[in-house]
């Protein structure tokens, strides 16, 4: 599982995610991308879950990057506990993801199996992704 080896702080604010992705929108690496079109926190189990749907349709082969991590904190309260009493303790690691961002990236394939790879690790993700091909790359957009 993804998660940060130390952090400043324990605990953040839930914070907002207006406005699309800045950086990291684009394919950089890899031929292929698998881009965010919703916003969302996406934890380090989906992360790992879609890296593991898309690396062994590949059956191993090809390069994949992951340009996404884990950084943000999530607390939360025991069950059946009242309210108040302070801020719950952390339980989970999320990336924050906005539309547009760039969550992985993949070469080394036949297009074919890149796209199912690619389709296969968007299932395993709580946000609607599309495919994008690197421009001089067959088929590019």
């Amino acid at each position: 599982m993804l998660a940060p080896k130390r952090v400043k702080y324990r605990k953040q604010m839930k914070g907002r995610m207006r406005g699309s992705a800045q950086r990291g929108n684009t394919v950089a690496f890899g031929e292929y991308g698998l881009q965010a079109l919703d916003r969302g926190w996406i934890s380090n189990r989906s992360i790992e879950a879609a890296r593991i749907a898309m690396t062994r349709h590949m059956k191993r082969g090809g390069k994949v990057w992951i340009r996404i991590f884990p950084d943000k904190p999530i607390t939360k309260k025991p069950l059946e506990v009242r309210m108040g009493k302070g801020k719950g303790n952390p339980e989970g690691w999320v990336a924050v993801v906005k539309p547009g961002r760039m969550m992985f990236e993949i070469e080394g394939i036949p297009e074919d199996v890149a796209k199912r790879a690619l389709e296969l690790a968007a299932a395993k993700l709580p946000v609607r992704c599309k495919i994008i091909v690197r421009q001089g790359v067959g088929g590019g957009e």
